[in-house]
């Protein structure tokens, strides 16, 4: 199995680990401390992506040079006191997110959030919990892009295995055992923060290339890759605005109530996050090489490659939850008040997720060539006009406006960007993004998805309705994969090679 293979199937498992440590220990976290107390978690997470604002490409800027430098002789003592100059910057960053979130605790408890259970010294105790909280998880992001260009996925996600079970079990743990608070919830992370920034500091400088003299803070080295960094620290931020307003605006517009449900549902409809993620970040520092090389052909190849493979991974999954969400919901939560609450949100929320993953790694290929104007305007545009449309339709409709905002940009994404990329970057693979690596996946699951549905009873058991979403998602995936060209050879080669078509 090459790297490239490896790496992916890594990501994908301790991604997907996390993804099912996450959904089957929220209902667990809602019945020990209510859906109130939830939805604080909801604001951690907003909190959380907020702050990587101050990232400013850093993160990013470190995958692509630690792969651009990994194929470069002679340069492992550049590639040390790279990562020691950005270190040095990144944990002072990480101090000044601490600070600011524990001196805003009190206006988040008493003049932001809409609390009818919790007082507002409870909120104000758990958001500075939080605070330290960031300081310590925040740099985890610089660590692992650093090992991702790399390429050391495996040991990554070994770690987040690790990582992640120990954060849901834990958490339950110290629920049901010692104190079903959200304080109690949150010191329990804090802890796993600590312990995990502690591993991947320890692991990520093992792993750099040895040199003969110490790493060194180096001014002329940040001056290098300023552009880059700068250019990608504006994409983010635009990024992260983009994602996160509509959260930022429900937590003052809707009671906290509503908004635990808003976030339990964007935690079901984000989960294609989890899957694309070990894609990109398996694919984009080979992107990056091949670009650093000029090799086109290859580029091109492993780009449609990756993207039928992202839309084969996701797609399927996405319109089996659209079509049958208040049945998952049900399932899942055991609660038919919070099915009737989620599963609208669910079906369009995650609508617009498959949407925007499948231009993940469009976006790699643009990062890959040190292109960043086209993400950072496309983003500013969305910002500009999606803020008042997120308010007016938020005010209109609830949280249902909001998820339809979001969806409406990333079908915009999907029609206006892709033509505008390909005019500079693989100028004769528009059409075939459109039909090979994205129209036939996405016909094929909703034709299976959709049968599905129509032909599915309303008087099922449990029990049959378990096994009726197994068959229909085993189905929709099987022949979705079978239909689209780049997984279809895939799984004959895997048949030829454990010979079933021998006679």
């Amino acid at each position: 199995m090459s790297l490239l293979k490896k790496n992916i199937s890594a990501s994908l498992v301790g991604n997907g680990w996390n993804a099912l440590m996450a959904l089957v220990f929220v209902p667990l976290y809602i019945k020990f401390m209510g859906v109130e107390a939830y939805g604080l978690v909801g604001i951690y997470a907003s909190l959380q992506i907020l702050s990587g604002l101050l990232d400013m490409g850093v993160s990013g800027t470190l995958n692509r040079e630690m792969a651009r430098l990994s194929v470069l002789p002679g340069r492992e003592q550049e590639m040390r006191n790279l990562v020691r100059s950005l270190e040095i910057i990144y944990w002072g960053l990480a101090l000044v997110i601490g600070i600011a979130v524990i001196a805003i605790s009190p206006l988040i408890a008493h003049h932001w959030v809409r609390a009818d259970q919790l007082s507002a010294t409870t909120i104000e105790q758990a958001v500075l919990i939080i605070g330290f909280t960031l300081m310590l998880q925040w740099p985890l992001s610089f660590y692992a892009s650093g090992l991702m260009g790399l390429q050391r996925q495996i040991i990554l996600n070994v770690v987040t295995v690790i990582i992640s079970t120990l954060r849901g079990v834990g958490a339950v743990a110290v629920l049901w055992l010692i104190s079903p608070t959200i304080q109690a919830f949150f010191l329990w992370q804090m802890v796993v923060s600590a312990i995990h920034t502690f591993l991947m500091v320890t692991i990520f400088w093992r792993k750099l290339p040895k040199s003969e003299s110490r790493p060194v803070f180096q001014k002329q080295l940040i001056k290098g890759i300023w552009k880059f960094a700068a250019g990608t620290g504006a994409i983010t931020i635009m990024s992260i605005i983009l994602t996160q307003m509509d959260k930022v605006i429900l937590s003052k517009m809707l009671s906290l109530e509503m908004f635990g449900y808003y976030t339990l549902a964007g935690i079901i409809a984000m989960s294609p996050l989890r899957f694309s993620w070990p894609v990109f970040s398996g694919i984009f520092p080979r992107f990056t090489q091949l670009a650093a090389l000029n090799d086109q052909q290859k580029l091109k190849e492993l780009y449609h490659k990756g993207c039928q493979f992202m839309a084969v991974l996701i797609l399927p999954f996405a319109v089996v939850v659209a079509f049958f969400s208040n049945e998952i919901i049900l399932l899942w939560s055991q609660s038919q008040i919070t099915a009737e609450k989620t599963h609208l949100l669910v079906s369009i929320l995650i609508c617009g997720t498959a949407l925007n993953v499948l231009m993940h790694l469009p976006h790699a290929m643009q990062l890959a060539f040190g292109w960043t104007k086209l993400l950072f305007y496309k983003n500013l545009l969305a910002v500009v006009l999606l803020v008042p449309l997120i308010i007016y339709m938020t005010t209109r409709y609830g949280a249902i406006g909001a998820a339809i905002v979001w969806l409406l940009f990333d079908v915009g994404s999907v029609l206006f960007e892709i033509p505008i990329m390909h005019r500079r970057l693989l100028p004769e693979e528009k059409w075939h993004w459109y039909l090979q690596d994205v129209l036939i996946p996405l016909g094929t699951a909703l034709l299976i998805a959709g049968l599905g549905r129509l032909f599915m009873g309303d008087a099922m058991t449990q029990f049959m309705a378990v096994i009726y979403l197994i068959i229909v998602s085993a189905l929709t995936l099987g022949i979705t994969a079978i239909t689209t060209s780049a997984t279809r050879s895939w799984v004959f080669e895997r048949l030829r090679e454990n010979r079933i078509f021998k006679c």
